[in-house]
């Protein structure tokens, strides 16, 4: 479907998004199936959907199909988290033992492994709020295999895609082990989001997912976003497939046996969540502007300004203070902000955008981003992980830009 002139495209060119992804990802077997969803000033512009969502049992991908976003939760959480700022409840300056007083005094990992222990040494300073939203805690991932932290993060299985245990025991194993670097001196993709889910329940007095339900995906109308696929709708779970030896793809997560049909006991705030294309798009649009439909505000003006600007100590870009092997965004040209990334240099990052757009993905290549300057959104869903298999975010950025008209 082609947008009409009032949203400044090229219908022609929009066209080559969907015969683009079919000649490229899902005639070849490269992805089941995708979905692309494209807002300018309001209103659509662009939507296509082909491929399978469950190539097993011959499901088609439906416009009602249901994702595993995995870290596409983060910027909901991290609103979530803002929207308690406002409220004076928390400050972004607060050092996180305020909350969670054993985590007061970590220490930094030194030298070492883990058979002898950890040589360590104190932080130069508290782990602060901020540093959980624009990942500059110390805290890491497992799946990083960088450092002897992250093998102890797989040894006690914290951070996992398959997340066990529950929010309580994932505070208590962190408290065990040292932080990668001292909090506000480095950039790494890390559990802090995890870690913002629980303050928003143990700060706001209620659940974690109650509190995301109650103050954003009901004002919003996501009906279909949650921890698990709600009963009823198993039949609309896409699944989720890996790249094969052969070159084609393999099931990852069969949508009949999921774990996401369960409730689950780790409420993931950094990427727990199930979701449609729909229902992400009315989070982009209300991130765009900062309202919900009907004009409800979820965040204030000023407050949504802050989330998006480059947080990153010095004002600098993600190679500059890095050390993370993995994250669902390019570093050249590209900042953090509280819960996105933040285009800095549209230049430097080689693609076509505007300074001041944010951004994410997910592990099974999901992708997001919104651009303040133009009023854009655009949603992209498929299941494909790792999400680094293929170039299709950069691809698809540079496809809607080159549609642009005025």
């Amino acid at each position: 479907m082609s947008g009409t002139a009032a949203t400044g495209f090229d219908p022609a060119r929009l066209d080559r998004i969907a015969a683009f992804l079919d000649e490229r990802y899902i005639a070849p077997g490269k992805l089941a199936g995708a979905q692309i969803a494209v807002h300018r000033h309001g209103q659509a512009a662009y939507a296509a959907t082909l491929g399978m969502a469950d190539r097993e049992r011959g499901v088609a991908l439906a416009d009602d199909t249901i994702f595993r976003i995995y870290s596409m939760t983060k910027p909901l959480t991290s609103l979530a988290f803002m929207m308690l700022v406002e409220e004076g409840k928390v400050a972004l300056e607060d050092p996180v033992h305020r909350f969670i007083p054993e985590w007061k005094g970590l220490a930094v990992y030194g030298a070492g492994t883990l058979t002898t222990g950890f040589t360590t040494t104190r932080t130069a300073g508290p782990m602060r709020m901020v540093d959980l939203l624009r990942h500059t805690s110390g805290l890491t991932y497992g799946f990083q295999n960088r450092t002897n932290v992250d093998a102890a993060y797989r040894r006690l299985k914290i951070g996992e895609i398959q997340k066990a245990g529950d929010l309580e025991s994932f505070i208590a194993n962190l408290a065990s082990l040292p932080l990668e670097f001292s909090p506000g001196s480095a950039w790494n993709y890390s559990v802090s989001t995890d870690v913002l889910g629980y303050l928003v329940g143990l700060i706001s007095g209620e659940p974690f997912e109650a509190f995301l339900q109650r103050r954003i995906l009901g004002p919003l109308g996501m009906v279909d976003t949650g921890f698990a696929v709600r009963a009823g709708q198993e039949h609309r779970f896409a699944a989720c497939y890996a790249p094969s030896a052969s070159g084609g793809l393999a099931l990852q997560d069969d949508p009949a046996t999921s774990e996401f049909l369960k409730t689950p006991g780790f409420v993931s705030g950094g990427g727990g969540l199930v979701s449609t294309t729909a229902d992400y798009v009315a989070f982009a649009q209300a991130m765009l502007t900062g309202a919900a439909p009907g004009g409800v505000r979820l965040i204030g003006r000023k407050t949504l300004a802050l989330m998006t600007a480059n947080h990153l100590p010095g004002g600098v870009d993600l190679p500059a203070v890095s050390k993370s092997l993995f994250s669902e965004a390019a570093y050249d040209g590209v900042g953090f902000g509280l819960g996105f990334a933040v285009t800095t240099d549209p230049a430097k990052t080689l693609m076509p955008g505007s300074k001041g757009e944010y951004f994410w993905g997910g592990a099974a290549s999901t992708f997001f981003w919104i651009d303040p300057v133009e009023d854009l959104t655009c949603v992209f869903m498929t299941q494909l992980l790792p999400s680094s298999t293929y170039p299709v975010r950069r691809e698809l950025r540079t496809l809607v830009y080159s549609a642009l008209a005025d």
